[in-house]
């Protein structure tokens, strides 16, 4: 159903354009009246039956109660590859398309903004930095105290070969660690050797997760997945923060199991009070514990890139409409 008045779609959007709206927002101008909205979910609730296309922001959920009042929606469109933030299988039910980057290979390839967070994780964690600056603030030069450890020679495992995980094993090997990687399809790496999850989570020595939440992944880092790792290895998430159980991790680090985690996200990252999350809480006292608000992917190139990609992508979706 467009807007009769002029012929034209009609387009909320709440993902937070920072940098030049006007371009990226571009192809759409001609085809569609857009609405930005702030990104909060009452916003989006009051608004959304408004509009017949939505582009996303992966900070607020779409969840059940606000596509029951998206009447006239036909899309939405993320620009982002996870979908968690959208309860894609409703809105299949009531007929409307999901549109985001899983599947856009070649664009992908452009951006290795996560596969770079992981390892500004991992320095940070190894080298102790955040703990180390925020002491010489307060005038201390500690360099004992903040003694770290280094990488060459010890084991990297990656789990999901996919993209990022070879853009994480390639910065490993400049690091001259060992590369060890598990995944559901069989590959062929220089210098990457092919494990099981089992023998990923007994030899690695730093430990980053490379998968998509899916049924099979959420969870994965159980209890007893954390009781065959290594006693002092390290865990890096930049994933999707339900692939780790929260409970299990913090038993871990407490007892000292693992020596430390990295984590650029966590579950239930769309909580009006992240103050409470129990792994924010535990990191307010502890330096073994790192959390960065899922800034991964958070550069000027991939920013403009998947956003302006998106608005293209959703053109030439509502234009086939017609």
């Amino acid at each position: 159903m467009k807007n009769r008045n002029r012929n034209k779609w009609k387009i909320v959007c709440n993902d937070e354009l920072w940098f030049d709206k006007d371009v990226v927002l571009q192809p759409l101008k001609n085809i569609a009246d857009i609405d930005c909205i702030v990104a909060k979910y009452d916003v989006l609730l009051e608004s959304i039956g408004n509009y017949d296309a939505y582009y996303a922001s992966a900070s607020v959920r779409t969840d059940r109660q606000v596509l029951n009042r998206a009447k006239r929606l036909k899309v939405i469109a993320t620009p982002s590859t996870g979908t968690d933030h959208i309860d894609v299988d409703i809105a299949r039910e009531k007929g409307i398309t999901v549109l985001d980057l899983a599947k856009e290979f070649e664009l992908l390839d452009t951006f290795s903004a996560t596969a770079e967070h992981a390892w500004c994780l991992l320095l940070a964690l190894v080298r102790r930095l955040p703990w180390a600056f925020e002491s010489v603030k307060q005038g201390q030069w500690g360099r004992q105290r903040f003694a770290g450890r280094q990488l060459m020679g010890k084991t990297l495992g990656i789990l999901g070969y996919g993209r990022l995980g070879r853009m994480v094993a390639e910065i490993g090997k400049g690091f001259q660690m060992n590369v060890i990687a598990c995944d559901v399809l069989e590959f062929s790496s220089p210098g990457v050797r092919q494990v099981d999850f089992h023998t990923l989570l007994c030899q690695s020595d730093v430990l980053s997760i490379n998968v998509h939440l899916t049924n099979e992944t959420r969870g994965l880092f159980s209890s007893d997945a954390f009781s065959k790792m290594k006693k002092g290895m390290i865990l890096i998430n930049t994933s999707r923060g339900a692939i780790v159980d929260e409970y299990a991790l913090l038993d871990a680090l407490n007892t000292g199991h693992i020596a430390g985690a990295g984590l650029d996200v966590i579950d239930g990252e769309w909580s009006d009070n992240m103050g409470a999350n129990p792994l924010i809480k535990y990191a307010r006292r502890h330096d073994n514990l790192l959390i960065t608000p899922h800034i991964g992917g958070s550069t000027v190139e991939s920013i403009t890139g998947a956003r302006e990609f998106m608005a293209r992508k959703l053109a030439e979706y509502l234009e086939s409409l017609n």
